[in-house]
Formats: C-alpha cells, structure tokens, sequence
C-alpha cells in the first residue's frame, strides 16, 4: 500500500486527526460522487491496471475502502483537465 502526496481531510500524510467539531466542516456525503476502480477504467478507456498504477503513483487520489478503492468524479475531472492543457 503505497502513500498518497495528497492530504485527506487536510491532514497531512502521517498527521493526526484530533476530533473538534466547533472546525469540522461538513460536506453532504450525497453531493460526492464515488466511483470504482472498474468504472474508471471505462470512463478512460483504459484497463484498470492503468488505474491502479495511476494510484499508485500518486497522480490520482483515490480513498481506500476495505481492500478495495474508490475514486471522486471530481478527481477523474480534474486529471482529465490536466492530461488535456498537458497535451495541448
């Protein structure tokens, strides 16, 4: 299992998550958009050792759920957007 450059929650990688809920900010959990491993690997068009490999490597932030992954819309988006101005 490899470490993520990003952070989660803004905790860095490492740090400690202390619960203070005067800080918390909360986002409704029906706004975000989860997405499989397997559904990535269509909307790319890639196979999903392609996908895993793009976790590992930290050029996408997935979140790990059991042993599995799963990936926001929104980071597909934004890895999309950025692979597109790159190429450009």
């Amino acid at each position: 299992m490899g470490h993520q450059k990003s952070t989660l929650c803004g905790v860095p990688p490492g740090g400690r998550l202390t619960y203070n809920p005067s800080n918390m900010v909360r986002e409704p959990f029906t706004e975000v958009r989860l997405l499989t491993v397997n559904e990535v690997a269509d909307l790319l068009r890639v196979s999903r050792m392609t996908v895993y490999r793009l976790i590992k490597q930290g050029d996408m932030p997935s979140l790990r759920v059991g042993r599995g992954y799963r990936l926001r819309e929104e980071d597909v988006h934004t890895y999309l957007n950025k692979r597109y101005t790159e190429a450009g």
